[in-house]
């Protein structure tokens, strides 16, 4: 199935990314000529590191939802042989500058192909959205990829873009599982659907996307990350129950979603000139996608491959490590304690040590068939 690869190449990734990062940092070379520095850095942990646990977990939870077959074997092999091209690429001397868009540029259109059969032929036509979701994903890399082949006069739209795509596929995503694994997992949990809430939480979301892609000086802007983490803080509060915070694989999940609402909060201080605006987007990063989506990952990971879903000793650790690297990233700086250059360091390195975990961890699990000798 779809995850055994592409969390493969999201847990090494998000190691080797990380520490080419910190290395590329400290000396001001990037580590790749066809990126500047900073672009490098927002483009892979965006288009490659979270592309790939984004394929992954779409690969495998349409087949769950729909019934029906996702690709395996050869095509599957194929599609993250062309996510890994995108990635390899840059590196390569004397490569053409169009070939490395173009290689790069594919991975998305590749994956909603793979998709397509399953989401259109299953009854249910709310999973149909994830297609124009990537779509717009696909069209986020473009603007991206235009601006460095000289097309476009910035790239930062497409990276904003798809960050809050992203991000609405988290809200989305959240919305539809942790609801439910806190009912299964929580003895007495009754989490608390309210369809308004969800329509307000969409609408308001989709306003933001539109206002800081096309009109991102306006007064509006603060006003709607405020209601944004408002939204998110009240869906939270519908399902949470205390006891989710003994149980490791329930407390990641929900700590990465409350570093979304921190993240919109920072957001509106940040418009409001009160609050660095790298460090309040480095709250949605690193905090909302990268801790959700590790809990994800190992949750999946164990899930289906037969095993019991709770994690060992050593996720239990990276779970606790990458909030620690959140802090660290989003609140130290700050407070003037270290030199803003130790703490991108040291959280980084953080980061690092947590996908290390991950890899030791779960590299055995997701090369090894399943322990119920099931397919899959």
């Amino acid at each position: 199935m779809g995850f055994r690869p592409f969390f493969a190449l999201a847990g090494l990734s998000g190691l080797v990314l990380m520490l080419l990062w910190i290395g590329s940092w400290q000396t001001g070379r990037p580590p790749s000529a066809y990126y500047s520095l900073i672009d490098w850095h927002s483009h892979e942990m965006l288009f490659g590191f979270s592309m790939a646990i984004i394929a992954g977990f779409l690969l495998t939870a349409v087949r769950n939802w729909t019934g029906i077959e996702t690709p395996t074997g050869k095509p599957l092999a194929l599609l993250a042989l062309l996510w890994l091209v995108g990635r390899l690429f840059p590196f390569v001397p004397s490569m053409p500058v169009w070939l490395i868009s173009l290689a790069d540029w594919l991975f998305i259109p590749a994956l909603i192909l793979a998709l397509t059969p399953a989401l259109i032929n299953a009854e249910n036509r709310i999973n149909r959205l994830f297609l124009p979701l990537l779509g717009a994903m696909a069209i986020a890399n473009l603007l991206y990829h235009l601006q460095i082949l000289g097309f476009a006069s910035t790239g930062q739209g497409g990276i904003s873009l798809m960050l809050n795509l992203i991000l609405l596929l988290l809200i989305f995503v959240g919305g539809r599982v942790l609801p439910f694994f806190t009912e299964k997992a929580v003895k007495g949990a009754t989490p608390r659907f309210n369809k308004h809430r969800e329509q307000f939480v969409y609408a308001l979301f989709i306003l933001w996307i539109i206002a800081e892609l096309l009109m991102p000086q306006s007064w509006l802007i603060a006003p709607l990350a405020l209601g944004v983490a408002f939204t998110q803080a009240w869906r939270l509060m519908d399902w949470h129950h205390p006891a989710v915070w003994r149980r490791p694989i329930l407390w990641v999940l929900y700590s990465g979603l409350c570093w979304l609402v921190a993240g919109f909060l920072l957001k509106a201080l940040a418009l409001l000139e009160i609050y660095p605006p790298m460090l309040a987007t480095h709250a949605l990063t690193v905090g909302a996608i990268g801790i959700f989506t590790l809990g994800m990952m190992a949750r999946v990971a164990l899930g289906h491959t037969g095993r019991d879903i709770e994690p060992n000793r050593s996720m239990l650790t990276a779970f606790v490590l990458i909030n620690i690297a959140v802090v660290i990233r989003v609140v130290l700086p700050i407070t003037g304690l270290i030199s803003y250059q130790v703490c991108i360091a040291l959280s980084g390195a953080i980061w690092s040590i947590c996908y290390l975990l991950f890899v030791i961890t779960y590299l055995p699990i997701l090369l090894r068939p399943r322990v119920d000798g099931r397919p899959g």
